[in-house]
């Protein structure tokens, strides 16, 4: 029975992980991460306190078992005793493959939720909207204790941590859809007025200050934009604007707060609201952000992009960045 129901719930984890893979369901890895670590325990447990005292207690019987008949043989004359008791004793204690593909990976599976939920996250870059900072295919570290550590899932704040600060890196709940993550700079905090007009970025009427750098080289779109390094509160950075995009922003989405913010043919302008933040690409041309979507309220933030530790196509961008 331990078998088949092993099986069926093996064979469900599958389906779902195929059914996400293929697009057929909005997969959410952190809920998949925590019911594997549940079930997996339930197993180890049922190990530790059932099936291996039951195993041992089996070997042990047949110990005795052969110890009684190699002593009844012994009686009767018979030295030679076949069968190799030890090699028995081994198939007896060995776990059947139900358990080493449960209670067998519980200790891995739960080292791995422990340090994604209250650590240390992975991700993969899947767009361009962080270049020159970002590039797509960036497997980037990001750090879930610093603005809080939250329940896993339910992405509940325990403990208070340090407030997002202008010119951080985001990673974020995706408002108009959360089971997408989105990766995105921090431009304002709450009760800021932040104004992107004419592709001047503003912070309660003071322009962020910019230097014009080099022309930056996209070599997917195998075009030149305009690169500057912007001062954020003291954060350093480097942005592109595209001239061929208008200042405008088109096809903006009804959000929260929208009425906190102005559009016109210069851009935008918006006052934060408490507990929400205003998040911008670095590539200010070409980025899905709070101009067009709003503001992402403190329940969303997953936590602060620190560090590139791979990207197979230049090894040379291995490290942290700002």
């Amino acid at each position: 029975m331990m078998q088949a129901l092993t099986a069926a719930v093996l064979a469900a984890f599958a389906g779902y992980a195929g059914a996400w893979y293929l697009g057929y369901v909005d997969g959410n890895f952190a809920l998949l991460l925590f019911l594997a670590t549940v079930v997996t325990g339930v197993y180890w447990l049922a190990e530790r306190l059932y099936f291996l005292p039951n195993r041992r207690l089996a070997a042990e019987r047949l110990e005795a078992s052969a110890a009684r008949r190699r002593t009844d043989l012994m009686a009767k004359g018979i030295t030679q005793v076949d069968g190799d008791v030890a090699q028995a004793r081994q198939r007896v204690l060995m776990q059947p493959w139900w358990l080493d593909w449960t209670a067998g990976l519980f200790p891995v599976i739960l080292a791995v939720f422990v340090l994604r939920s209250f650590l240390f996250e992975p991700f993969k870059i899947p767009s361009g909207s962080m270049i020159p900072t970002l590039l797509i295919g960036d497997l980037i570290l990001v750090n879930k204790f610093t603005y809080g550590v939250r329940l896993p899932v339910l992405n509940t704040k325990l403990t208070g941590g340090t407030p997002p600060q202008r010119g951080d890196v985001m990673v974020f709940r995706y408002p108009p859809k959360p089971s997408l993550d989105y990766i995105k700079r921090v431009v304002g905090v709450p009760g800021d007025e932040v104004a992107y007009l004419n592709k001047s970025l503003t912070i309660n009427g003071k322009p962020v200050p910019k230097t014009a750098l080099p022309e930056f080289f996209d070599e997917d779109a195998m075009l030149y934009f305009k690169q500057f390094e912007e001062d954020l509160g003291g954060r350093r950075h480097r942005i592109l604007n595209d001239d061929n995009r208008p200042a405008f922003v088109p096809g903006t989405e009804d959000f929260p707060f929208k009425q906190n913010c102005r559009y016109s043919v210069e851009g935008v302008a918006c006052k934060v609201p408490e507990g929400h933040y205003f998040m911008m690409g670095d590539n200010r041309d070409n980025s899905l952000d709070s101009r067009y979507w709003g503001f992402v309220p403190d329940r969303n933030i997953v936590g602060k992009a620190f560090f590139i530790w791979m990207n197979f196509g230049s090894f040379k961008r291995i490290g942290s960045f700002e």
